[in-house]
């Protein structure tokens, strides 16, 4: 897929529904919201994005592409960190629900029915990342398998639904810790 390319209004008007979904959901932020809270047009809106579920998908790809970026500036560019911080580091990163990931995330419950489309897009990135995960644990241990990587990836998201309910930031810590005690 060839990269996606927006005019700065554009973006600016994706970053402004990125955040109001991020905190709002795909269902209760309307295109009307879009357009007053970004300051355009509705004729504007759709002469850039065609529909909601097409915005909605470029919404998802851009959060997926920053996120795939700061991922992979993480795992391959870091010299300075072992293995275990860098994982530790991509557990931080998907673990927050102000960060990059909670948009995805939300999206694999919000939109499978109503925008396909963008819910193909956050399962892309949920299969990217664990390859990513799996890619680290095998330099970490020869025989790590790819369901440790999914096991991972399930613990993630297992935190990201007990934050969204409690917030013992300690106990997210050790849900990490217990999972890469296998690997030591």
């Amino acid at each position: 897929m060839p990269p996606l390319v927006l005019s700065t209004r554009a973006l600016k008007v994706v970053n402004k529904a990125i955040d109001l979904f991020h905190h709002h959901g795909f269902h209760l932020v309307g295109v009307d919201r879009i357009i007053k809270e970004s300051e355009i047009t509705k004729m504007t809106f759709y002469h850039y994005f065609q529909s909601k579920a097409r915005f909605i998908e470029i919404c998802l790809l851009v959060q997926k592409e920053r996120l795939q970026d700061e991922v992979t500036a993480m795992v391959e560019y870091d010299y300075s960190s072992s293995i275990t911080d860098k994982l530790k580091t991509l557990y931080d990163l998907h673990t927050d629900l102000e960060g990059l990931y909670y948009l995805l995330f939300k999206a694999i419950f919000e939109t499978k029915l109503s925008y396909p489309n963008a819910y193909q897009t956050a399962l892309r990135y949920r299969m990217w990342l664990t390859n990513e995960i799996y890619s680290q644990l095998r330099m970490l241990k020869a025989d790590a398998s790819f369901h440790d990587a999914k096991l991972l990836l399930h613990v993630i998201e297992g935190t990201i639904i007990q934050r969204l309910s409690d917030t013992h930031i300690e106990e997210r810590d050790k849900k990490f810790e217990y999972f890469i005690a296998m690997f030591s």
